[in-house]
Formats: C-alpha cells, structure tokens, sequence
C-alpha cells in the first residue's frame, strides 16, 4: 500500500483496534441547515471530545469548521451530492475532486453510489474514476453504497448489502459503508464477503440511545471495523456522551449494560 494512504488511514482508524468512528456532517446539501450541523465547530468539539475518530464534509465547510484547538480529529471530504427537493434525490452527482481534499488537508475522501437508481452507471463511473485519481495521490477512499431504486425491493436484505458492499471494494474503494441487515449472523456473512474495512451507516433518526448502542454492539461483534453515524449522534441530547459510550463498545470491548451505564450517568 501507498505509504501515505497508511498513514492517512491511520489518523480516521485507531491504530491498535482498526476500527474506527466516523461523524458525517454532510447533511446541509441533501436537507438543509438542521440540528446539529449549524454551529459546526461546536458539534466538532461535542464529538471529538467523545473520542470519534473521523468527522466527514463537503470541500466548503471546512474553512468555518476548523477549531486550531481541542482534541485532534481526522477529516474525510465527501465529494457527492443532492439534494431531497430534487426531483432524483438518489442521484448523487460529483460535486469536488480528489485535489480539493488533498489542499484542504484531509485525511480521505468520500463518493456516494446508489444501486439501482437510474443513473446507476453515473455514480459507478464516478466511484471508478475517484478511486483511481485517489490512489495516484495515496488518498484513501471511502465508499457509501446503498440499494435505492425501482428494482430493489428491500435495500437491508444481506444479499443486497454483500452485494453493495463487494462492489465498493471491486471498484478501488478502501473503506465502504453500508446499511446494517439487523442482525449479528446476517451482517457476517456481509463481512465474509468484502476483504476491506466495512462500516455500518446509522440510518433514520432512531428513537433511544439503546437502540443505537445495541445496534453498533451487534455489527462489532459480527465483524464491522466500526461505524459512520450522522444525525443519530450529532442530533442527541449529549453527542459527546453518546460517542464516549459508543467508543467503549467499538474501542474497548464494552458490553451494552457498561455503554449505557456510561450514557445514564
């Protein structure tokens, strides 16, 4: 491997566990200023304190993000986007470059592909040529790829995860997130099917701190190499206490009872 892809890779992954957390912040473009992603040094600080590893952005957030103090964070730059008023909301399109990343310091980038969607072979081009400019550089890449679209009948169905999954690491990528199938026995065979680090996405806004935690639980135990987690982590009561107790189950061998303990303190 690129010596410098390894050192990148080591500062969004924890050298001695190889897992890692990462925070996406990216959701100003698809849905607008919500919660948690307005005062963006805030919440940064929130959840590096907590202990993530990684936060994740568009190229232009960093310039009104970055703190110059506190706890150190690894930065990933998302380089795909749409928006939920456009007519095609699962039609992710190249909106940075590879270069963007590597002026603004980051430590990887990121491309959002969605199988199934009509424009599938946009995104799967995009994924190809990312990933290929990226290695040039030693740039780590990050794929997200879900199962969105008129032929997909049920995108958590492992089949339809170790599919999205397999795909992210056939296209070049180094790191992929993909939807949880809900349980421990479904998501190993998901693991068993990719040869890179697989990361669980954190999906709608969940209802308890519970769920959260047992979900991330499970998906370590079947194998996942940590999790990448938005709304559900910056829109908490306490993000950094919610990502504190998380770090214990992905970092630390935590049990459920010890992260949530750690939560009802």
């Amino acid at each position: 491997m690129h010596l410098g892809k390894t050192v990148r890779l080591e500062r969004i992954f924890n050298r001695n566990t190889g897992k890692t957390i990462i925070v996406p912040l990216d959701h100003g473009v698809s849905v607008g200023p919500i919660l948690g992603v307005v005062d963006l040094r805030d919440t940064i600080n929130k959840v590096a304190e907590g202990g993530a590893n990684a936060v994740l952005m568009h190229k232009g957030l960093p310039r009104r993000s970055h703190r110059g103090h506190g706890r150190d964070i690894g930065l990933i730059i998302h380089l795909s986007a749409s928006t939920d008023l456009s007519p095609f909301p699962n039609a992710k399109t190249l909106v940075g470059e590879v270069e963007d990343a590597i002026r603004l310091g980051a430590d990887a980038v990121s491309v959002h592909v969605n199988l199934g969607d009509e424009t599938e072979r946009n995104m799967l081009n995009e994924l190809g040529q990312i990933s290929t400019r990226a290695n040039n550089w030693g740039m780590p890449v990050l794929a997200m790829v879900y199962a969105r679209g008129p032929k997909v009948k049920d995108g958590f169905s492992p089949e339809v995860v170790k599919h999205c999954a397999r795909l992210g690491e056939e296209l070049g990528a180094d790191v992929v997130k993909v939807s949880y199938t809900g349980d421990m026995e479904s998501f190993s065979k998901v693991i068993e099917s990719c040869c890179i680090p697989v990361v669980i996405a954190g999906g709608p806004k969940m209802e308890s701190r519970r769920d959260i935690v047992q979900m991330v639980y499970d998906s370590i135990k079947a194998g996942a190499s940590g999790l990448s987690v938005g709304r559900n982590i910056f829109q908490s009561e306490d993000p950094s206490l919610l990502v504190r107790a998380l770090h214990g189950i992905v970092h630390e061998n935590w049990e459920v009872d010890q992260a949530m303990e750690e939560l009802e303190r």
